[in-house]
């Protein structure tokens, strides 16, 4: 399916919905979304396009650390589908093999069939972990180094890629293992991770009010998030009380 807050283009897109199938709602003229369901097919052209086009952009990439790894789930593109993306950048002969189901009037326009880099593990956890914690600006995970958080995955060697990342042997968060042979053996809560970056408040607050107010139908009070989504001392109740000031 198809998930977007682009209501117009989603009500558009419903006469290609798979058996008509396609949700719309708009709330004022800001908000809104709409959900089409879709199959996407191998031998479509425009589908074969989106195929190829990601994959493109991962093997002409030179440094992996520079890349998030990510799909967008879930508009054709689930996260359970990592596995399976994994092989098609690890193993060449594997992408040729589903390359040649896909259509071929597309592939032609595509310089998947000249690309036959093949990603090692290593730059898949460079781009997955390591690279990630980095670009996010988490130093406290990412690493096996002393003194990180022990989040660790453990795979059996296979050549099927998929399988393999399918199938993890072990998996530990923040030290503690979740997972035992593919099984889920305990499910200890997460965490809510926030960034907090340094700019000035004040001006960031008056600016955003002042827009707001100037182009918008809704409060700009109505965006505060509470103490407890964003874990700071201050909350949104700073902007709410800068935008009341100065309405």
């Amino acid at each position: 399916m198809t998930i977007s807050s682009d209501v117009i283009a989603q009500f558009n897109n419903r006469a290609a919905a798979n058996r008509k199938r396609a949700v719309s709602s708009m709330a004022e003229c800001e908000g809104g979304g709409g959900v089409v369901t879709y199959v996407y097919r191998e031998q479509s052209f425009v589908n074969t396009l989106q195929w190829a086009i990601g994959l493109e952009l991962f093997l002409l990439a030179d440094d992996p650390s520079r890349l998030f790894f990510t799909t967008d789930h879930p508009n054709g593109a689930p996260f359970t589908r990592y596995p399976e993306l994994f092989r098609l950048l690890m193993d060449a002969d594997y992408r040729a093999e589903v390359m040649a189901t896909m259509n071929q009037d597309a592939i032609a326009m595509t310089l998947l069939p000249h690309l036959k880099r093949e990603y090692s593990l290593y730059e898949i956890a460079i781009m997955t972990r390591s690279a990630a914690a980095g670009l996010m600006g988490l130093h406290d995970r990412g690493s096996l180094a002393p003194g990180h958080l022990a989040d660790v995955a453990v795979y059996a060697p296979q050549d099927d890629y998929a399988a393999m990342f399918r199938n993890v042997k072990a998996l530990f968060k923040s030290g503690v293992q979740v997972v035992k042979d593919g099984e889920v053996i305990a499910s200890p809560p997460g965490r809510s991770l926030h960034a907090l970056p340094d700019y000035d408040r004040s001006a960031a607050d008056h600016r955003v009010a002042d827009y707001y107010r100037q182009v918008m139908t809704i409060s700009p009070q109505n965006l505060g998030v509470a103490n407890h989504f964003d874990g700071s001392e201050e909350s949104a109740a700073r902007f709410v009380e800068v935008a009341t000031a100065d309405a």
